[in-house]
């Protein structure tokens, strides 16, 4: 990421750098137009603090929010930040947490109610291979159906086993969960997945599309490495847009 300001003495050097890569992210999401109201979530898991993760001040617009800002919260959902005067959303914090609980390599979680998105989500067939970023995507997406507004427990054990090896969730009639590796990779995989569903809405709404066939896929699939930068999954992409977001506001950064 683009050369960061002098630390918060408040905070070690790993938590953050995490707070301004997070705080960036929201900016992103914000300037991209996939944000949602003071809805929806990004959390990002604290390395150097067993159990603890970064997540958006509930009332707080993407476009607002900063590193100091963002809150950080134990796995269970106890507020660290007692300063912090914001709330927790407990639909972010119950999805969220149970996944950062229970898959050691979910770093980073994106959460969005996109209009493409959303609408994928509730298209009997879901994601389909009618275009070039669909197709890096068949074969790795689990669903799980609609059962209310995320905010009861119970429904983990569903949302587990539905999910399985894969790291991308589309509730059905709700919309994706996005989990990656780092903060990058997730955004490199939620941009494509946006994209995505983006140019199925527009083609479905033009006609009948043409779907890619299965071997193709697997052809498509197995080349991606190598339209890619090495070890850097979604950082050269991700630092793009953060200097983007510099040239509008740099006050994420505080």
């Amino acid at each position: 990421m683009a050369t960061q300001l002098k630390r918060n003495s408040k905070y070690s050097e790993a938590e953050w750098t995490a707070r301004q890569e997070l705080a960036a992210c929201y900016r992103i999401f914000a300037m991209m137009g996939w944000d949602e109201m003071i809805f929806n979530h990004i959390t990002v898991k604290l390395d150097d603090q067993e159990g603890a993760f970064l997540i958006n001040p509930y009332g707080m617009h993407f476009s607002e929010v900063t590193a100091s800002s963002l809150i950080k919260i134990d796995i269970d959902g106890n507020k660290l930040d007692e300063d912090n005067p914001w709330h927790v959303n407990k639909a972010g914090f119950v999805q969220h947490s149970l996944f950062h609980r229970v898959l050691p390599d979910a770093h980073a979680i994106i959460h969005t109610h996109t209009t493409a998105t959303m609408a994928v989500c509730g298209l009997e067939g879901g994601l389909q291979p009618t275009n070039f970023y669909a197709c890096n995507f068949m074969g790795q997406l689990a669903y799980h159906d609609f059962e209310g507004v995320t905010v009861r427990e119970e429904e983990g054990a569903r949302l587990v086993e539905h999910l399985g090896n894969k790291r991308i969730l589309m509730l059905r009639n709700h919309g994706p969960v996005v989990m990656g590796k780092s903060l990058s990779d997730a955004f490199i995989k939620y941009w494509a997945l946006q994209r995505a569903c983006e140019i199925q809405l527009a083609t479905m709404s033009m006609g009948k599309p043409i779907l890619v066939d299965e071997e193709v896929i697997k052809v498509h699939q197995r080349d991606l490495y190598m339209a890619a930068i090495p070890g850097q999954s979604g950082k050269a992409e991700f630092d793009a847009m953060v200097r983007k977001v510099d040239k509008i506001d740099t006050s994420w950064r505080d």
